[in-house]
């Protein structure tokens, strides 16, 4: 059951306030959202949406990470998607989750009900502009990712996801986690194979792979070093305009 967490930043301080749904808020707009907002943290394997049930909340991620899947009748579950600090969950005007959402790592969400959300979003247009915004990215997203399963190779697969969560840590600034980066992988490998669509043994072999080239470095079985970011990206397949290399 999800609590409420305390102590946690203002609108101003909030480690998302950049790229979240509130990014582009004036004051008044903030201090609106601020009367209806609440917070919620879940603990690790916490089940935080079902797929058809009501929709009471939506949410941004304030910190954690949380998985989209999708069952079919015969109980076979595929992962869809990764929501990372910053993500919305939940979509106005919708009255049922779509998808099973649930907490991998300690979860803290930025939270609304529905209804009054819904309302505020008529009289506020830098937040409607910023859903429709990070509505497109998730379609740009979804098919690079559709290019990912299709065309690219294990070791192009692992890089592309790596990269992605490297990015997501860039600070307004543009740093990224001082001169090595240093990720705390936010998945298990497991959850990682199911979501490259590749076998853990597959997964933990191209990490290897990877070590022993110099493109990472290893700390257990959850961080990894990048002494150099271009060095990963050249391993995507991607070219310098994200596209894939043929």
């Amino acid at each position: 059951m999800a609590i409420a967490s305390a102590a946690l930043p203002e609108c101003s301080d909030c480690p998302i306030r950049h790229r979240a749904v509130c990014a582009r808020c004036e004051p008044e707009e903030l201090d609106a959202l601020s009367r209806i907002k609440f917070y919620k943290t879940y603990a690790a394997g916490q089940t935080i949406a079902i797929r058809g049930e009501p929709l009471e909340t939506v949410a941004s991620i304030v910190k954690g990470t949380a998985t989209l899947t999708r069952s079919i009748e015969d109980g076979r579950t595929q992962l869809v998607g990764l929501l990372l600090p910053s993500d919305f969950i939940g979509r106005p005007g919708r009255s049922e989750a779509q998808y099973d959402v649930t907490a991998v790592t300690e979860l803290t969400l930025c939270c609304f009900h529905r209804r009054p959300f819904e309302e505020l979003l008529e009289d506020m247009p830098h937040v409607r502009e910023r859903l429709l915004e990070m509505a497109l990215d998730e379609l740009d997203a979804a098919r690079d990712w559709m290019l990912l399963l299709g065309r690219k190779t294990a070791r192009e697969r692992i890089s592309s996801l790596l990269a992605l969560i490297v990015k997501r840590s860039i600070r307004p600034d543009g740093g990224i986690l001082g001169d090595k980066g240093r990720v705390e992988l936010p998945i298990t490998r497991e959850t990682m194979a199911n979501y490259l669509g590749l076998t853990i043994e597959t997964v933990s072999r191209q990490l290897t792979k990877l070590r022993k080239d110099g493109i990472i470095q290893l700390e257990g079985k959850r961080t990894i070093l990048i002494p150099d970011f271009g060095a990963l990206l050249a391993e995507t397949g991607d070219d310098d305009d994200g596209g894939m290399i043929f």
